[in-house]
Protein backbone atom coordinates (compact mmCIF):
# COMPACT_ATOMS: atom_id res chain seq x y z
CA UNK A 1 0.00 0.00 0.00
CA UNK A 2 1.39 3.29 -1.49
CA UNK A 3 0.90 6.77 0.29
CA UNK A 4 2.24 10.29 0.09
CA UNK A 5 2.04 13.11 2.00
CA UNK A 6 -1.12 14.77 0.47
CA UNK A 7 -3.27 11.65 1.91
CA UNK A 8 -2.13 13.09 5.42
CA UNK A 9 -3.79 16.75 4.32
CA UNK A 10 -7.31 15.78 5.56
CA UNK A 11 -5.88 14.32 9.19
CA UNK A 12 -3.71 17.35 9.65
CA UNK A 13 -7.09 19.73 8.56
CA UNK A 14 -8.74 17.92 11.53
CA UNK A 15 -6.64 18.49 13.77
CA UNK A 16 -6.12 22.06 13.53
CA UNK A 17 -9.24 22.46 13.09
CA UNK A 18 -9.99 20.98 16.82
CA UNK A 19 -6.77 22.75 18.01
CA UNK A 20 -7.81 26.12 16.89
CA UNK A 21 -11.53 25.42 18.24
CA UNK A 22 -10.53 24.54 21.43
CA UNK A 23 -8.11 27.80 21.69
CA UNK A 24 -11.13 30.18 20.15
CA UNK A 25 -13.43 28.37 22.31
CA UNK A 26 -10.93 29.27 25.56
CA UNK A 27 -10.25 32.79 24.70
CA UNK A 28 -13.64 33.94 23.39
CA UNK A 29 -14.86 32.57 26.94
CA UNK A 30 -12.24 34.57 28.95
CA UNK A 31 -13.04 37.88 27.05
CA UNK A 32 -17.08 37.16 27.37
CA UNK A 33 -17.17 35.50 30.83
CA UNK A 34 -17.98 37.36 33.95
CA UNK A 35 -15.46 38.55 35.82
CA UNK A 36 -16.99 38.77 39.67
CA UNK A 37 -14.28 38.20 42.33
CA UNK A 38 -15.10 38.29 46.25
CA UNK A 39 -13.28 36.58 49.08
CA UNK A 40 -16.00 33.94 48.98
CA UNK A 41 -15.90 32.69 45.30
CA UNK A 42 -12.24 32.68 45.87
CA UNK A 43 -11.74 30.21 48.82
CA UNK A 44 -10.81 26.76 48.14
CA UNK A 45 -13.64 24.68 47.76
CA UNK A 46 -13.81 20.69 47.34
CA UNK A 47 -16.89 18.18 46.87
CA UNK A 48 -18.86 20.88 49.15
CA UNK A 49 -16.73 20.14 52.07
CA UNK A 50 -14.20 22.42 54.03
CA UNK A 51 -10.85 22.50 53.01
CA UNK A 52 -9.28 21.25 56.35
CA UNK A 53 -5.29 20.66 56.50
CA UNK A 54 -2.83 20.70 53.98
CA UNK A 55 -3.16 19.52 50.39
CA UNK A 56 0.73 18.55 50.37
CA UNK A 57 0.49 14.92 51.53
CA UNK A 58 2.71 12.39 50.00
CA UNK A 59 0.81 9.76 47.79
CA UNK A 60 2.32 5.99 48.13
CA UNK A 61 3.90 5.32 45.19
CA UNK A 62 2.01 2.32 44.13
CA UNK A 63 -1.12 4.67 43.54
CA UNK A 64 0.99 5.92 40.56
CA UNK A 65 2.57 2.55 39.57
CA UNK A 66 -0.95 1.23 38.99
CA UNK A 67 -2.33 4.17 36.60
CA UNK A 68 0.89 3.93 34.83
CA UNK A 69 0.32 0.39 34.29
CA UNK A 70 -3.31 0.49 33.51
CA UNK A 71 -2.41 2.82 31.23
CA UNK A 72 0.17 0.72 29.82
CA UNK A 73 -2.14 -2.47 29.51
CA UNK A 74 -5.19 -0.06 28.22
CA UNK A 75 -3.10 1.07 25.40
CA UNK A 76 -2.69 -2.47 23.94
CA UNK A 77 -6.43 -1.87 22.54
CA UNK A 78 -5.30 0.84 20.53
CA UNK A 79 -2.71 -1.33 18.53
CA UNK A 80 -5.24 -4.44 18.59
CA UNK A 81 -7.83 -2.20 16.68
CA UNK A 82 -6.20 -1.06 13.76
CA UNK A 83 -4.66 -5.06 13.50
CA UNK A 84 -8.36 -6.02 13.61
CA UNK A 85 -9.50 -3.80 11.12
CA UNK A 86 -7.03 -5.04 8.53
CA UNK A 87 -6.76 -8.67 9.32
CA UNK A 88 -7.67 -10.22 6.42
CA UNK A 89 -5.08 -7.99 4.61
CA UNK A 90 -2.15 -8.75 7.11
CA UNK A 91 -2.68 -12.79 6.71
CA UNK A 92 -0.57 -14.95 8.46
CA UNK A 93 2.45 -12.80 8.95
CA UNK A 94 -0.08 -10.20 10.90
CA UNK A 95 -1.08 -12.96 12.93
CA UNK A 96 1.94 -14.27 13.96
CA UNK A 97 3.32 -10.61 14.89
CA UNK A 98 0.21 -9.90 17.28
CA UNK A 99 0.57 -13.27 18.41
CA UNK A 100 4.01 -12.14 19.51
CA UNK A 101 2.60 -8.83 20.96
CA UNK A 102 0.05 -10.64 23.22
CA UNK A 103 2.88 -12.51 24.42
CA UNK A 104 5.10 -9.83 25.79
CA UNK A 105 2.14 -8.13 26.86
CA UNK A 106 1.21 -11.51 28.99
CA UNK A 107 4.80 -11.95 30.19
CA UNK A 108 4.94 -8.08 31.09
CA UNK A 109 1.69 -8.77 32.56
CA UNK A 110 2.91 -12.04 35.14
CA UNK A 111 5.82 -9.91 35.97
CA UNK A 112 4.23 -6.98 37.72
CA UNK A 113 1.89 -9.90 39.08
CA UNK A 114 5.07 -11.68 40.75
CA UNK A 115 6.58 -8.70 41.63
CA UNK A 116 3.12 -7.92 43.14
CA UNK A 117 2.79 -4.31 41.62
CA UNK A 118 -1.18 -4.27 41.82
CA UNK A 119 -1.58 -5.50 46.12
CA UNK A 120 -2.46 -2.77 48.19
CA UNK A 121 -1.38 -2.89 51.89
Amino acid sequence: MQTNQLDFIPILMQVGLAVGFVGATIFISGLLGPKRHSANKDKNFECGIESVGNARIPFSVKYFLVAILFVLFDVEVIFMYPWAVNFREMGMEGLAKMGLFMALLVIGFYYVIKKKGLEWE
